[in-house]
């Protein structure tokens, strides 16, 4: 890379191979000196005690990335399983909106429908899958609503 954006710099003078040979010997010692500067520490260089901290963190970090990919994997679980609840036009619609980030627009204009209609379909899509979603999770569990907080 070095080389080719130094390719104006080249003056002709001997090989262009040798140029290049030139290059990258520099980066090579640059490189060198550079960690010589700033030396990496290995495993064998901590105490117990900072070996111990390590582990742990290595262990906590690793039981966050475990329990982070298995809500992952819930969600897009119940995910599937509302979409599944819905018809095929009202699933496209909703994806789109709100998995997707399209606009109502755009989803007009990819579907054919008119940009009411798309506004519709979303929020019965929605709907729909609010009240999936209180079913498979139990009749005592409600989403909260605007009207019930207080808000408008």
């Amino acid at each position: 890379m070095k080389a080719f954006t130094q390719l104006g710099s080249y003056e002709g003078r001997g090989s262009m191979e040798g140029w290049f040979t030139r290059i990258a010997t520099n980066t090579c010692l640059n490189m060198l000196r550079a960690a010589k500067r700033r030396p990496e520490m290995t495993a064998a260089d901590l105490t117990e005690e900072q070996s111990h901290w390590l582990e742990g963190e290595l262990a906590s970090a690793a039981g966050e990335l475990h329990r982070s990919a298995e809500t992952k994997l819930v969600a897009a679980d119940l995910a599937d399983r509302l979409l599944d609840t819905l018809s095929p036009e009202d699933r496209l619609a909703l994806t789109m909106i709100d998995g997707e980030d399209a606009s109502v627009h755009e989803v007009a204009e990819i579907t054919g429908w008119s940009e009411s209609k798309v506004k519709v379909r979303a929020f019965r899509a929605r709907k729909k899958a609010r009240e999936a979603l209180e079913k498979l999770l139990g009749a005592g569990w409600r989403t909260p609503r605007p009207e019930a907080s207080g808000g408008k």
